[in-house]
């Protein structure tokens, strides 16, 4: 059994953000340059089809489209997480299915939910993530996040690491996640391979003096990132801290201001991307809040303001 001190998968997984045209349509030129700098920036891996990436507003065509894409185009240079994440415990089994055969390194699955009322008790999820782990032979991380309305209790994660072959990875993303990473880190022992933090990074620093050993961040400054979680793997954690003191501006901002948009108005800036729209009806950032990240952000010099120009 693997643990946090010898796991398969450590350090900064940013968020690919999913990039369209004017018109609404994929673009997958700048879809793969998106993906050369996010690798250019220092990410460790890449995590496809979150939320983070639209994926609520793609067709099913258009997640194969962009699965075997990226996944192409990566060939191999980082590891590629692939969310998967479905009510139907029928078609996450076959998107993960398909993305383990796509060259995959692991699927990132949401307990099943619809809408805002539409829930299964815990055995109904249990038995969702033990179909899905017979199925595959990559790890599975549970994304605990209050987008699915789904409370999921320590020991209830726990027993699944535990007892569910593939489940071993976990991104926390509760209010509380450092206490809630540090006491799965206690109760589930060597079954917590990978204990990881979200939130595009804003409670990062707590999330790391808990035992988080990933973070999956926004896509848009890695090598920022980076700087915080390579400085605290190596025992500096003063220097880590500095640099979290550093960038919890541009964070906050993504976190609380931004959202998803974050990553692609930067892009666009720097000239990664062509287009940094939403897909409607998502509606666009504000002019002001645009030139509030792009404030905070040029005080910093991140690699996504030059990469392209």
């Amino acid at each position: 059994m693997y643990s946090a001190s010898n796991a398969r998968y450590k350090g900064v997984f940013p968020v690919v953000p999913t990039t369209f045209n004017d018109a609404g349509e994929l673009d997958l030129e700048s879809q793969k340059r998106c993906v050369d700098f996010m690798i250019d920036a220092g990410s460790t891996g890449l995590c496809i089809l979150a939320n983070f990436s639209e994926q609520f507003v793609l067709a099913d065509a258009e997640r194969e489209v962009l699965t075997k894409t990226i996944l192409a185009h990566v060939k191999g240079r980082v590891p590629v997480i692939v969310t998967t994440t479905h009510f139907s415990t029928q078609v996450t089994i076959a998107r993960s299915v398909q993305a383990q055969q796509l060259g995959a390194s692991m699927v990132m699955v949401m307990p099943p939910y619809h809408g805002a009322t539409i829930r299964v008790p815990e055995g109904q999820i249990y038995e969702y993530f033990a179909r899905l782990s017979d199925a595959i032979d990559i790890p599975i991380m549970i994304q605990d996040a209050p987008v699915s309305g789904t409370p999921l209790s320590v020991p209830f994660l726990a027993r699944m690491a535990q007892e569910i072959e593939q489940v071993s990875y976990f991104k926390i993303e509760t209010a509380g996640a450092a206490s809630k990473l540090r006491e799965l880190i206690r109760v589930g022992g060597a079954a917590i391979e990978g204990p990881w933090d979200g939130e595009e990074a804003i409670t990062l620093m707590p999330d790391l003096d808990a035992g988080a050993t990933g973070a999956m961040t926004g896509g848009a400054y890695p090598d920022g990132i980076r700087k915080i979680v390579d400085a605290y793997a190596a025992g500096r954690r003063d220097e880590a801290a500095a640099h979290y003191q550093q960038w919890l501006p541009l964070i906050n901002f993504e976190n609380r201001q931004g959202g998803i948009l974050t990553a692609k108005a930067l892009m666009k800036e720097g000239g990664v991307i062509a287009c940094e729209a939403g897909r409607h009806p998502f509606p666009a950032m504000h002019p002001d809040t645009r030139a509030g990240l792009m404030d905070t952000a040029k005080r910093l010099d991140p690699m996504v303001l030059r990469w392209g120009r």
